[in-house]
């Protein structure tokens, strides 16, 4: 059996072993564009409000011909209230946190929550390298562009490895670094990745059928499943009937060479310098990797917790990968905890006396993608949202 086939029967396997019972099928619903996703609060059932930014800079970075647009929610707070940058993981987007938006407004802090480059109603240009690096110099841009000088970076899975790599290459910057079931602390063989190149392609995730969708999100990323939470079923299964399907693909399977690839995060955990925590689920199911080599969620986070100098480690047991999501009270409070223990503005510590060592930033070659979509997906054919207003906040 290819390494292809064997993927998608434990894809299989994993969605029959979810859906006992009848389970609801959104196979004849309608297509659903990126720019219609419904990001809306669900405790008022008001619509976030979204803002777009160009960014110049990592465009000029990258050698990217087109400056793509990030789009993001921002929720405004009072003068000098910290802010809190919301960093989603691999195949998802802002309404990942959606559990976590309002009530980190209610708390007083100014919330960002972005749509990384390839995801959500962001622009997905083929051209960029979808490396952690690339994304982290995105999510910086961003912020310094709305005047924010020391953000709280919370990154979700390879929202982690993100927030991992701009700690890392700018020490100086983020006031603290939320680490939710990251990605970037277990360690991969040079087998291992060339079998992540091997496997992944943009054909794999478009044939993906609807119990496999079932299987991958509900049995792999969640312990405490719920009704509520068919939106990312249904989300998933309309969005892969949209033109712009292709493109996000193609962005996942980037992606995953990224992650798979980046021993740099790994090996410069050491340099971090700003108060860390790393909220996991006892029961993740993805962390470490299944198709791999399975293994213990904890000796992963245990890793990392040891290579960060003053990190703290919180599980949270019988809670999944998702744990945003599938525990949001005791996350929540976990997360709450954390950011009042964060000193003020200012207080953060210097960067080590040893200049940190930079990831390259020259984007790296195209990996040889199989299947028959291997070429440069078109970029974002429509956008949304009014352009963002730079307004400088407290941080």
């Amino acid at each position: 059996m290819s390494t292809s086939r064997a993927l998608k029967a434990l894809l299989l396997a994993a969605g029959l072993a979810s859906s006992s019972g009848c389970v609801r099928s959104y196979a004849s619903a309608p297509p659903l564009a990126f720019q219609d996703l419904d990001y809306t609060s669900a405790e008022a059932r008001t619509p976030w409000p979204l803002k777009r930014m160009a960014l110049p800079k990592t465009a000029a970075t990258y050698g990217l011909t087109r400056v793509p647009e990030m789009a993001f929610v921002e929720l405004p707070a009072a003068p000098g209230a910290r802010t809190v940058v919301l960093i989603h993981g691999l195949g998802s987007y802002l309404k990942f946190w959606q559990a976590q938006i309002d009530t980190l407004s209610r708390a007083g802090y100014h919330v960002v929550a972005v749509d990384l480059p390839g995801y959500g109603k962001s622009d997905k240009p083929g051209s960029f390298p979808y490396t952690m690096e690339a994304m982290a110099d995105a999510v910086r841009e961003l912020t310094q562009g709305l005047g924010v000088e020391h953000p709280i970076l919370v990154g979700h899975s390879m929202g982690g490895q993100t927030a991992l790599s701009y700690a890392i290459r700018y020490p100086s910057e983020p006031a603290a670094v939320v680490l939710v079931s990251p990605a970037g602390f277990e360690k991969f063989s040079p087998k291992e990745k060339a079998w992540f190149t091997r496997v992944m392609s943009t054909e794999l995730i478009k044939s993906a059928p609807e119990y496999g969708v079932w299987g991958s999100v509900r049995q792999a990323n969640f312990q405490n499943w719920r009704p509520e939470l068919e939106w990312l079923i249904e989300e998933r299964v309309r969005l892969a009937k949209s033109p712009e399907f292709d493109a996000y693909a193609y962005a996942n399977v980037r992606s995953v060479t990224g992650l798979a690839h980046d021993d740099f995060v790994r090996d410069n955990l050491h340099r971090i310098r700003v108060p860390t925590v790393i909220i996991f689920g006892e029961s993740d199911r993805l962390i470490p990797n299944p198709f791999m080599h399975g293994g213990f969620p904890r000796d992963i986070f245990e890793y990392g917790h040891a290579h960060i100098a003053g990190s703290k480690l919180v599980g949270l047991e019988g809670c999944g990968h998702t744990v945003q999501l599938d525990c949001p009270e005791p996350f929540n409070a976990a997360l709450k905890a954390f950011l009042e223990s964060v000193p003020a503005s200012g207080t953060v510590a210097p960067p080590p006396s040893v200049a940190p060592e930079v990831a390259p930033k020259t984007p790296p070659s195209p990996p040889q993608v199989p299947g028959p979509v291997d070429t440069v997906p078109p970029a974002t054919p429509d956008r949304q949202g009014p352009p963002a207003t730079v307004l400088p906040h407290g941080s």
